[in-house]
């Protein structure tokens, strides 16, 4: 059954409520998550020189935004929860836009390079190819996706006060070239486990011709 408006209303407000709750925890238990491989994943498909422009997705208190600085590139943060913005604004010094994912407003073809780390599995299932093309309009010709969400079934709800969808490759796949993306590489993680222990899912997007 689709879900209504004031249910996706209550979706996003419980969700962001929850957050901006325990944002100072939630800060300090991801201070020290090495993302490096993604990081790195990510900016080796990025065509073109650098320095690049990127959109943090879901920047929370702004850890990663801190890291593209350190590597020379140009960072936007942006986040639902009015804390993280906060946070990341003071901790990074970077531009970061306050934006429920479900009502983007973004320029056209300003990023060479979107890094979606654990933060699109939060938007419903029958609301992700509007998100999509969304993403897909703000990058450059050629630029680059990455996201990395906690794999699933295909399947959706609560987790305690946060709701997420959880994909498998086949669906996040179909997903996104739906929504213009060509497919560049996946991944599991943590590294080095056996599949059963690796439940998240990484993978690399380019922004196709149409």
């Amino acid at each position: 059954m689709p879900l209504k408006p004031e249910d996706l209303a209550s979706i996003t407000a419980t969700t962001l409520d929850d957050y901006n709750r325990n944002a100072e925890g939630f800060r300090e238990g991801t201070r020290d998550h090495d993302v490096s491989q993604n990081i790195e994943a990510m900016l080796r498909h990025i065509r073109g020189r650098a320095p690049f422009t990127i959109l943090d997705f879901g920047c929370g208190p702004g850890r990663d935004l801190q890291t593209f600085t350190r590597l020379g590139h140009c960072a936007i943060g942006l986040d639902g929860a009015e804390s993280f913005v906060a946070m990341a604004r003071a901790d990074s010094g970077c531009e970061v836009w306050h934006q429920d994912f479900l009502a983007l407003d973004l320029p056209a073809s300003r990023f060479d390079g979107i890094f979606a780390n654990a933060s699109l599995f939060h938007v419903p299932r029958q609301e992700l190819p509007r998100v999509l093309r969304q993403l897909h309009a703000t990058l450059k010709p050629g630029g680059v996706l990455f996201s990395s969400n906690p794999r699933g079934q295909n399947d959706e709800g609560w987790s305690g006060s946060r709701y997420g969808a959880w994909h498998d490759y086949e669906s996040w796949k179909a997903l996104l070239e739906s929504a213009g993306f060509e497919a560049v590489e996946h991944y599991y993680r943590p590294t080095g486990l056996p599949r059963e222990q690796q439940p998240w899912l990484a993978s690399v997007w380019r922004k196709g011709a149409r």
